[in-house]
């Protein structure tokens, strides 16, 4: 077996429960996530030199994951954007739903740094330092985009910010 299979199947069998609820709980979707976590694997496993390190092989994917779902939120919002000019968009009809799937819709509507800051923060139990290491802007940035999800949640959820906190 060579050297890379084992430490996937470690890791797999380790972490693979926690990568992929990271993933649904950025992307609010099962199959979305489990996309996303194995399009992550791929990526981290595809390079030459993996190491076999379980803690540092779940933070490569752990990257991958976050870095594809903003990715992949920006083309779907350029897509939005342009898809109009080639076809009318489906409508749907809401039904009633429980707290969950409200909680759901309202994460949809944060972009998707702010999406990704309020998971890091109230799911990974990360610092603001670590979240602006993980994502790559200043510690500022991070704290702008968890307030301005706190206000927009606070306000879709119909409760206060401070409860949010």
């Amino acid at each position: 077996m060579a050297d890379w299979e084992s430490a996937f199947g470690e890791l797999l069998q380790a972490r693979g429960g926690a990568l992929r609820s990271y993933a649904y709980l950025l992307t609010g979707d099962t199959a979305s996530a489990g996309d996303l976590v194995q399009d992550a694997l791929l990526r981290v496993f595809s390079r030459l030199r993996v190491g076999n390190d379980v803690a540092q092989l779940e933070g490569y994917v752990r990257r991958a994951i976050l870095n594809q779902y903003v990715d992949g939120r920006r083309r779907a919002k350029l897509w939005r954007q342009a898809q109009h000019l080639l076809v009318n968009p489906p409508v749907h009809e809401d039904a009633d739903v429980g707290i969950a799937d409200e909680v759901r819709r309202a994460l949809s509507t944060l972009s998707p740094k702010q999406r990704a800051c309020v998971v890091l923060r109230y799911y990974e139990d990360l610092t603001v330092q670590d979240i602006a290491d993980q994502i790559g802007c200043s510690e500022g940035t991070v704290k702008r985009h968890l307030s301005d999800a706190r206000t927009k949640l606070a306000s879709q959820l119909g409760t206060t910010e401070e409860s949010m906190r």
